[in-house]
């Protein structure tokens, strides 16, 4: 008996799909973590190490590496890259949606990651 298996497609955004509040910034932020979690794993950082680069505590950085991202801005994580040796461009280019506003994230030179957010005005 094969058995039929419902399913919900995603809209691309987890957080979204899970109904958390504000699913665009915490999949902006998410992203943003999760290279600077892979910055640190490459240059062999311990927490501590990390933590005194990015002139925060260690705790916060233990936070920060298992995704708890609450006491986190966006301008904040993005400094943090900037600290770990990375550039950050904004490029701002027309859309024909005006209801949506696109982010892309080049994570290297052969990898652009792209994120719509919902913009509030």
């Amino acid at each position: 008996m094969i058995k039929k298996i419902n399913f919900e497609e995603s809209s691309g955004n987890v957080f979204a799909d899970l109904g958390v509040e504000n699913s665009e910034e915490a999949l902006a932020k998410s992203e943003l973590a999760r290279q600077i979690a892979k910055l640190i794993k490459k240059k062999k950082l311990t927490q501590q190490g990390a933590a005194e680069i990015l002139d925060i505590d260690q705790p916060k950085i233990s936070a920060l590496m298992r995704g708890r991202l609450r006491s986190f801005s966006l301008e904040r994580l993005i400094r943090f890259l900037n600290d770990l040796g990375q550039d950050i461009n904004i490029i701002i280019t027309p859309s024909s949606i005006f209801s949506k506003l696109s982010c892309n994230f080049l994570t290297s030179p052969k990898k652009l990651k792209s994120l719509e957010i919902n913009s509030s005005s």
